[in-house]
């Protein structure tokens, strides 16, 4: 493992992935660890330095006007106050929206309704807004007339190793696609590429070279957070792009031990610090301290990276209303159905198993049958409980297996009468993440009805894309209803979802900023497909948790602003305090379903 930098650097420049950077620097990570800040106060730095930087966020989750407290846009705009810095940010919901204009456009008015509809969801994916982000970007990487000006360009987030494979795919995507040999779950996208393919190769050998471009791996000082990188870097070697830093950002100071709580958490950190991946062991790392409030204007980006504390007029404070709830409030309601299926969604990281398996748990102990199941890749069940418990089974969904079978069964299908050019395209397409969470419902649905006798606690499940693009694909709820008829009893599994009397979606998030906007997302995602969710429910909330030192109350304050947009979005709120101690094990499973929020 590398010797670990100094715990409090005295300036930016001791820190190493700002040590001689290149040209173009990358920062990527799950959502809510920081990447944005730490782009912004590079930048920052950069331009205090003297230098004239560009910095472009792709991030559809961007929140860097609001960090620099101005309107930023699709156009290169100047910072105001700090000379030589600009920026950019390229909305990708819009860059999508025209991108699915330029492909569906030319045949609106010659194909039914129904077709243009079934083409519109297939192009709403995840897969379809990365690939138009990325040609939006990429010029900035291949023509020096945009970035002639400037010394540095700094990017909030990368593509995915995921979007890059697709821009490499051999052969003709458009004739690929008009002659029907493919499923347009993500190669889809691809039909509306405009630049030639020499240019993506000059931007993804840009990306390749150390001497262009450094990226650097965001996490914080937890264990799913550092997996995500540790995921993330694996799937980049894998195409010759290779990070080079790592940064595990909002680390709790040494200093701040002063109650059980903080002293906790700064040692439950340390032991993720002390057991670092291999592959991320082996990078220049660098901590930067947690802050007591919210990183917001030059001052408090100057101040991330410095020793420096940050001034405080006063301490404020969050003010926890009677509808903020406990956990144990939600779970008497569910409890009230005597059934149902519970599906708890959220972003990777926000703690979306632990909330399952509490619920399920405290409904087991109450003597209800309960099958709590995972749909969850990185989700590990068998971590989080810590024994058998009367009337609970558990089980999991192997995204790993369900998607291969579903692979092998289209490849012996559609990909029988393809030539090895037309097999090579199909099979990669079948690689995306959007193949991936169909072939998981397929072994999903079989679940789902299991909830109109008994409880069904699912940790994750499809997400209203790929609930979208399976049923205007004519699966199986169209087909049902054409069968059998309007005036038959009977329920698809898309129905169960769309039903509140037999499906509860409960989103789990983190009280911040970056984590509650992709929740609220999701729900627009999730409304798309007729499913409305049932409650909110924020996970490991500081205020929620009465600190008494000073600096985790200043951090308490800081949830003010995401709390309450939540409240104006949910139907219910719960709040889950910030545990001491990772929340595994039965025991304190059962703590977090019982325990009681007092209100401020």
């Amino acid at each position: 493992m590398p010797t670990p930098p100094a715990a409090h650097p005295a300036a930016a420049d001791m820190y190493r992935f700002l040590t001689d950077p290149p040209r173009f620097l990358f920062f990527t990570g799950k959502g809510g660890v920081g990447k944005t800040s730490i782009a912004c106060a590079t930048a920052v730095h950069l331009a205090d330095q003297g230098k004239r930087v560009l910095l472009v966020s792709t991030d559809p989750a961007s929140n860097v006007g609001q960090v620099f407290g101005c309107q930023i846009g699709h156009t290169i705009t100047a910072i105001p106050d700090l000379p030589g810095l600009s920026a950019l940010e390229i909305d990708p919901e819009a860059a999508a929206k025209a991108y699915r204009e330029r492909i569906i456009g030319p045949v609106r008015g010659l194909l039914p309704e129904r077709e243009i509809a079934s083409i519109t969801e297939q192009l709403s994916g995840s897969c379809t807004t990365e690939v138009a982000s990325f040609d939006e970007f990429t010029a900035l990487l291949t023509d020096e007339s945009l970035v002639r000006g400037y010394d540095q360009v700094v990017f909030d987030t990368a593509p995915t190793g995921h979007t890059i494979r697709l821009l490499q795919l051999p052969g003709d995507w458009s004739e690929f696609l008009d002659a029907g040999k493919g499923d347009a779950s993500c190669l889809g996208p691809l039909a509306g590429l405009d630049k030639q393919r020499t240019t993506y190769a000059s931007a993804v050998a840009a990306l390749q070279d150390p001497q262009w471009t450094r990226l650097v791996l965001v996490a914080r000082a937890q264990a799913g957070a550092v997996n995500e990188i540790a995921r993330t870097k694996a799937e980049l070697d894998l195409i010759g792009i290779h990070a080079s830093n790592v940064v595990i950002n909002a680390v709790l100071p040494e200093n701040v031990t002063d109650e059980p709580l903080a002293a906790a958490v700064r040692l439950r950190e340390q032991q993720t610090l002390d057991f670092l991946p291999p592959s991320l062991a082996a990078l220049p790392l660098d901590l930067l301290d947690l802050k007591p409030m919210n990183v917001m204007g030059l001052a408090s980006l100057r101040a991330l990276l410095s020793s420096d504390a940050l001034a405080c007029d006063g301490l404020s404070t969050v003010h926890l209303d009677a509808v903020d709830r406990p956990l144990c409030d939600l779970i008497d309601e569910i409890e009230a159905d005597g059934h149902g299926l519970v599906m708890c969604m959220g972003k990777g990281g926000v703690g979306k198993t632990t909330i399952a398996a509490a619920i399920a748990i405290a409904l087991a102990e109450r003597g209800h049958p309960v099958h709590l199941t995972t749909t969850d890749p990185a989700a590990h069940l068998e971590q989080t409980l810590d024994g058998r418990i009367d009337n609970l089974r558990v089980t999991r969904i192997d995204p790993l297996q369900a998607t291969q079978e579903y692979r092998d069964h289209v490849m012996a299908t559609k990909g029988a009468t393809l030539d090895h050019a037309g097999r090579a395209n199909l099979a990669e397409d079948l690689l995306s993440p959007c193949t991936e969470e169909v072939a998981v419902f397929r072994q999903f649905s079989a679940v789902i009805r299991e909830g109109r006798k008994d409880f069904v606690i699912v940790d994750t499940a499809p997400t209203g894309h790929t609930l979208l693009l399976i049923d205007a694909a004519g699966s199986y709820h169209r087909d049902m209803v054409r069968q059998m008829g309007a005036t038959i009893d009977f329920k698809t599994p898309m129905m169960m979802l769309q039903d509140p009397t037999l499906t509860k979606v409960v989103l789990v998030t983190l009280p911040e900023q970056t984590p509650v906007l992709e929740a609220s997302i999701l729900q627009a995602d999730l409304e798309r497909a007729g499913i409305h969710p049932w409650a909110w429910v924020v996970n490991g909330s500081v205020a929620a948790a009465h600190p008494t030192s000073t600096f985790l109350r200043m951090r308490a304050a800081s949830e003010a602003g995401p709390i309450e947009e939540i409240r104006q979005r949910a139907d219910r709120l719960a709040l889950v305090p910030l545990q001491e101690a990772e929340p595994t094990g039965n025991a304190a499973l059962l703590r977090i379903a019982s325990m009681t929020v007092a209100p401020t």
